[in-house]
C-alpha cells in the first residue's frame, strides 16, 4: 500500500506522513482503522522503524492520528477534518503563486485549463482508488489480524 521514493528530495518520514493523508482523504483509510504496525511497515518498506515512527509521531501531533499502548495507531475521528484544516493553510501559498504566474504572462485561460487538468485528474484518481479501496481494506484488515496474533 505504501510506497517510498529513496532517490526523492522528500525525506522518507514526509512522504508516509503524506501518503498517509492522501489514503484518509481518498477514503481507503477511515476513521478508527488501524495503522499497520510500526515493525510491520518498516519490513514492508525495507526502512527504518525509527523513520516509521517519525512519521507516526508527526501524524499523531498534526491530530491525524492517536496511539493506544499494547494496541498501535490508529485514525482519529476528525481526521479529515484536520487534514483538509491543514491544507487549506495552502491557499496562502497558492495566491503568491498565482501572482507570480500572472506576473511571467501566465493567462487566466491557461490557469484555468490547469485548474481543469487537476481536478479532472484528481476525480479519476479518486475513482481509481475508490476501486482499490476493497483491496486495502482486506489488506489492513489481515495485517491487524495478523498482528493480533
Amino acid at each position: 500500500m505504501f510506497q517510498v521514493d529513496p532517490m526523492s528530495r522528500t525525506p522518507v518520514y514526509e512522504q508516509i506522513v503524506d501518503q498517509t493523508e492522501r489514503f484518509i482523504l481518498a477514503g481507503i483509510i477511515n476513521a478508527n482503522d488501524k495503522l499497520p504496525s510500526v515493525r510491520n511497515l518498516s519490513v514492508e518498506l525495507a526502512i527504518n522503524p525509527n523513520t516509521i515512527q517519525k512519521s507516526y509521531t508527526e501524524l499523531d501531533r498534526r491530530g491525524v492520528i492517536y496511539s493506544v499502548p499494547g494496541k498501535g495507531c490508529f485514525v482519529s475521528e476528525d481526521a479529515v477534518e484536520k487534514i483538509g484544516g491543514n491544507r487549506r493553510m495552502k491557499l496562502e501559498e497558492l495566491k503568491k503563486l498565482l501572482i507570480e504566474l500572472k506576473l511571467a504572462g501566465i493567462t487566466y485561460r491557461e490557469l484555468e485549463e490547469c485548474l481543469k487538468a487537476a481536478y479532472s485528474d484528481t476525480l479519476v484518481d479518486s475513482m481509481s482508488q475508490w476501486e482499490k479501496k476493497e483491496d486495502a481494506a482486506v489488506e489492513i484488515t489481515k495485517r491487524g489480524e495478523e498482528e493480533q496474533k
